[in-house]
């Protein structure tokens, strides 16, 4: 087995994350360390696995069973970044507006899901790692 299935999918994390850092740092205009996390651009869940199935169709072929596994799990990852985790994040924010003005109040995190262009963003780049580790002599 090669290191590249290992180290694929960190990197693509790796990536996504930082760039994550960056996008939100430019945006608040300070460092943002506290919104690293879930939700914002780009999706490191879509980063992952999508980093991995495209690695697997870039090694294996787009005809071997393990691609449509990650592929299967890849839709299953995205479409709960895009529709669960995000209705939680609405009604995280709901509570948080129910409960203002309480003494014993606990916020909720209310960036949990993603966005469309974040879950792009985040597909395209797992896609760009794998392209890049594939090209790498591991």
């Amino acid at each position: 087995m090669s290191l590249s299935y290992a180290i694929t999918p960190f990197l693509a994390w790796l990536v996504a994350g930082c760039l994550k850092f960056v996008v939100n740092t430019v945006r608040a205009r300070k460092l943002a360390f506290g919104l690293v996390g879930y939700g914002g651009f780009p999706s490191n869940h879509s980063s992952i696995v999508s980093s991995m199935c495209a690695l697997i169709g870039f090694q294996e072929g787009l005809d071997h069973p393990a691609f449509g596994v990650a592929l299967t799990l890849a839709f299953i990852v995205i479409l709960d970044a895009s529709s669960l985790r995000r209705q939680v994040g609405k009604q995280a924010s709901s509570i948080n507006r129910l409960t203002e003005g309480l003494e014993a109040r606990d916020l909720h995190r209310e960036r949990m899901g993603h966005t469309p262009v974040e879950i792009a963003g985040g597909t395209l780049l797992g896609i760009a790692v794998a392209a890049v580790v594939v090209s790498w002599p591991v």
